[in-house]
């Protein structure tokens, strides 16, 4: 006869609920780069930045680290971006790699934008069983970055083999409104492979749909995975639309403050 599990067994359950998405979520970003990405140790093409450099032969012309964190000033905090002064050209599976690996872990508005949610997740008690003070927003929090990391995951391995432009490209445009409109766009479309043609975020979108699935199978206690699918593509819709307008503005937000006087939008 089966036992009824005991209220420190529940605990447990519940502990290791909270923690084995992020450890599936490391586990299948670790694997995808192998996976979606094989030919990338043959990429030869030289990048057209000299940003990120094709193979290690290119690092001999390539531009020192210092110079590189000084042409793109604001890269840690937005993750990898198209100047306004710079050409957009199709990038090697290589660099594709090295933009996830900064969009994913190496983005301070990433860890930002997840604390926001966990907030959220801690203020309204969900889910209940997580508790709270730290220790609860700790779950929460890891939670919400798991869920993240299988989404971007999934987007950088729709975009590599659709081609689609996965940065963020500053408008070449002035005024508020002008930009405004492109930023809430980039949400919603992206430069295929031609790096000319726009065409709708599928990849971004079933990113957040699957993981918002994922994330939701892992909860504590009975979930409708499919409402969490469906309001983890809302999320996107709404948070990656004020992601990218503060990525839009941050240089101009940074002045505002005093900090960065010297680095221009445009030249």
């Amino acid at each position: 006869m089966l036992q009824p599990l005991s209220f420190s067994q529940n605990r447990v359950r519940t502990c290791r609920n909270a923690w084995a998405f992020p450890l599936l979520s490391l586990a299948l970003c670790l694997g995808f780069g192998p996976l979606v990405l094989p030919g990338a140790g043959q990429q030869s093409s030289p990048s057209p930045d000299g940003k990120y450099p094709a193979n290690p032969s290119d690092q001999e012309n390539a531009p020192s680290r210092s110079a590189r964190l000084g042409r793109l000033p604001i890269e840690w905090i937005i993750g990898p971006y198209i100047p306004v002064q710079e050409r957009l050209e199709p990038l090697t599976n290589t660099q594709r790699e090295q933009i996830y690996i900064r969009q994913t872990f190496l983005t301070a508005g990433s860890y930002v934008a997840r604390a926001f949610s966990a907030g959220i997740d801690q203020a309204r008690g969900e889910p209940h069983d997580w508790g709270g003070g730290f220790p609860g927003y700790g779950r929460r929090y890891t939670a919400r970055y798991g869920q993240f990391v299988v989404q971007n995951s999934v987007l950088a391995a729709g975009n590599a083999l659709l081609g689609y432009e996965p940065r963020y490209d500053f408008c070449r445009c002035d005024g508020f409104w002008p930009r405004t409109r492109h930023a809430l766009s980039r949400n919603f479309v992206a430069y295929n492979r031609t790096e000319r043609e726009l065409r709708p975020q599928v990849p971004m979108y079933a990113g957040a749909f699957a993981a918002g699935l994922l994330y939701n199978t892992w909860l504590p206690g009975q979930q409708n995975i499919w409402k969490g699918g469906a309001y983890s593509v809302l999320s996107q819709a709404g948070i990656g639309s004020a992601y990218n307008f503060a990525s839009e503005f941050a240089l101009d937000i940074l002045h505002a403050f005093g900090l960065k006087k010297d680095v221009k939008r445009a030249p």
